[in-house]
């Protein structure tokens, strides 16, 4: 089992995902071209960040390795009536690039958990048509108290290093800014965590 199929029903529960969410999709919508786009949001989750863009978009996939989580993807894609999103199971560390091509692949808070960060932003590269834009959300190097010790992930990101691997991976007009912070409540330690933002271009 996926570690995220038993957290996916209680996911939504914490209001500040949707926030989070809101504030991300605000953020990516002013750097780069959201409007009229194929949009992948790789590492979905509940979707949050894909239903956020998804009014501007001309069709959004919502991709996660997680079945747990895209059972509540679909129900949402139901409840809605959204004809324009679709749920894609989809881990591209060991599975095939789908064939679809897109204009936007975006992400939030998901690339700390993939081992390989340059393998998987080459692969974005690839699935990206000529033009086409990637807008990338994580955390910013922190101590590992965000997860904990239990937690095998990348502690955050350092920012020039990330950005070198973007540079790397194929991607030109790299730009790193402020996203947001995370605070974290007491019963969480109260640490604060701040995110970047991360966008980059397909020549």
């Amino acid at each position: 089992m996926n570690q995220f199929d038993s957290k996916a029903r209680g996911w939504e529960r914490d209001s500040a995902k949707l926030e989070r969410a809101l504030v991300a999709g605000r953020a990516i919508a002013g750097v780069v071209p959201v409007g009229g786009q194929r949009i992948l949001d790789y590492g979905c989750g509940t979707g949050l960040l894909g239903f956020a863009l998804q009014p501007r978009a001309a069709h959004v996939t919502l991709a996660d390795s997680s079945e747990g989580m895209l059972e509540v993807v679909r129900e949402k894609i139901t409840a809605s009536g959204m004809t324009n999103v679709t749920a894609l199971r989809l881990d591209l560390q060991v599975d095939p690039l789908p064939n679809d091509r897109f204009g936007l692949v975006c992400s939030l808070l998901a690339l700390h958990h993939v081992p390989d960060t340059l393998e998987l932003l080459r692969k974005f590269h690839t699935l990206l048509e000529p033009g086409g834009w990637v807008a990338l959300l994580d955390l910013d190097q922190e101590d590992g108290s965000f997860h904990g010790p239990e937690v095998e992930v990348h502690r955050g990101f350092d920012r020039p290093a990330f950005g070198t691997e973007l540079e790397l991976a194929g991607f030109s007009r790299v730009k790193l800014s402020n996203a947001f912070e995370i605070q974290r409540g007491p019963e969480r330690g109260g640490g604060r965590y701040s995110v970047f933002l991360a966008v980059a271009r397909k020549d």
